[in-house]
């Protein structure tokens, strides 16, 4: 007799396949789980030690402890509140996160958003092999072991094949492998913080000086898109598992809860290591996850790399899942499991280039995180008031059909887009990535300071992007949605349907 899995209620010694589903709607009869579910994926993707790395991340602008701490709490509890909500569309819809988006933006509109949601998570698994292979590489340069060239192409060979694979094969692998991720890295992670918390020194923390309103702003929206706004555009692609009759509370609160507890501990334990050592907070800057072997016991850098590559590609994993399916939204007519294949050989080919030729690592991932962040959150906004305006379930069957009910290319929306967006760009900045100084053309005529002012590294452009994304969405979509829904059920899509 087999034991059911804990996760779906279904036999645990099942025989792990590569998932066929793309874009199609999944069917009543393969939804299963229930919303505790979802703990699992989240939290084993966001476990990741990088987590600690953003407490000298947020110092480095410029503020207090307090100020920091603040700032990420609400930042990462806020922006994955996001994640949630937009979950939920998954549960009502059935199919993924950009296919459910083509009721407010329509079967092809839709391309746009797809194109851009795919940039980021690919420029997301990219990072993140990175950062493994570059871990990988320390800790073995501290054992003696290597640590050169010939290391860093095996670690890369390596994180960059589990990735792959798993991310290919789909969705029963990917929660497999989240659940031991959840065990392995938060076991060890405890160690970590045990062998470590002597390097803490509260009377140097307390005595980092407090920074202005506009670097606490700029730390605030930095972890937002660092954290819930990296991964809200794939929000749905697993709660799309879940039976109708989930609960929309229980979907919104195991998303939020299992995505924000680990970057939360993670990240009072990184500020504490940061505030305590100025080399560290300035090491972490070059190679975020090796910078903190320095402080460790030579016997614990293997467990250490175990922990530190399995959290970085929990991540990855997901998000070359999500890459693929948003590429496959953007019109490429491909199984899915070849679009994720895709992706993976470009996440191979960006990683070589952070590893063996960029000779910086923070300035450009904080260039690319404001950047995306802006568009992104300007779908976000949409996307969320569109879910507000509806009363019914979608109607699957004219995700597909360009000249079913939610239309083909409604200009409304994508006019909203790129307007949200315009707006946003011209609010931020990236002085640490040259090719970016173009934005921020806004900040002087309102008055903000220019370029070289106050206000110039808030990135009020990415909250500003959301909230008018969301305004401007409930003002002028409500009476679209209303004769969405006043038609009656469509028939079933054709056969084949991918659009």
């Amino acid at each position: 007799m087999t034991r059911p899995d804990p996760l779906d209620g279904r036999p645990a010694d099942r025989k792990l396949r590569v998932e066929t589903h793309g874009l199609d709607v999944i069917a009543d009869t393969e939804r299963k789980g229930t919303p505790r579910t979802l703990f699992w994926p989240w939290f084993g993707a966001n476990v990741s030690i990088l987590g600690l790395s953003y407490g000298a991340f947020a110092l480095g602008f410029g503020i207090s402890f307090w100020q920091a701490l603040i700032a990420g709490v609400v930042g990462i509890v806020f922006s994955f509140l996001l994640c949630g909500f937009v979950a939920v569309a998954g549960k009502r819809g059935s199919a993924p996160t950009m296919v459910l988006g083509r009721a407010a933006y329509g079967v092809r509109g839709n391309r746009l958003p797809s194109v851009i949601s795919w940039v980021l998570t690919v420029g997301w698994e990219t990072v993140l092999c990175a950062l493994a292979t570059m871990a990988t590489a320390t800790v073995f340069g501290r054992l003696g072991w290597g640590g050169g060239t010939e290391t860093k192409v095996v670690a890369l060979v390596l994180v960059g094949a589990l990735t792959v694979v798993v991310g290919v094969m789909g969705f029963d692998p990917i929660i497999r492998l989240q659940t031991l991720i959840t065990v392995v890295t938060g076991v060890l992670t405890i160690i970590y913080v045990a062998l470590v918390a002597d390097h803490i020194h509260w009377s140097t923390v307390s005595a980092v000086p407090a920074g202005s309103a506009q670097e606490f702003i700029g730390a605030l929206v930095f972890m937002m898109t660092g954290f819930g706004l990296g991964w809200v555009n794939a929000a749905a692609d697993y709660s799309r598992y879940l039976p109708r009759t989930a609960s929309s509370r229980g979907v919104i609160g195991w998303t939020t809860f299992g995505a924000s507890l680990a970057p939360l501990l993670l990240l009072v334990f990184g500020l504490l290591l940061a505030g305590s050592s100025a080399d560290l907070n300035k090491a972490v800057a070059a190679d975020p996850i090796g910078a903190l072997t320095t402080i460790l016991p030579t016997w614990f850098l293997v467990p250490f790399a175990v922990v530190a590559v399995l959290g970085l590609v929990g991540g990855a994993v997901l998000d070359i899942y999500s890459s693929g399916l948003a590429l496959l939204s953007a019109g490429l007519r491909v199984p899915r499991y070849v679009a994720a294949l895709f992706d993976g050989v470009l996440m191979i080919v960006g990683s070589i280039y952070i590893v063996f030729v960029a000779d910086d690592f923070l300035g450009p991932f904080m260039g690319f995180l404001t950047t995306l962040g802006v568009p992104i959150a300007a779908w976000c906004g949409i996307m969320l008031a569109d879910l507000v305006l509806r009363r019914r379930d979608y109607d699957e069957p004219d995700l597909y059909r360009p000249t079913g009910r939610y239309g083909d290319v409604p200009l409304t929306p994508l006019l909203l887009t790129l307007t949200a967006t315009a707006v946003g760009w011209g609010l931020v900045t990236n002085s640490t990535a040259n090719w970016l100084d173009w934005q921020g053309y806004l900040l002087h005529p309102l008055g903000l300071g220019g370029r070289s002012g106050a206000w110039a590294y808030a990135n009020l452009g990415v909250l500003a992007a959301l909230a008018l994304g969301f305004l401007g969405a409930l003002a002028l979509h409500r009476g679209r949605v209303r004769e969405q829904e006043r038609q009656t059920p469509s028939p079933p899509a054709e056969e084949g349907a991918s659009l």
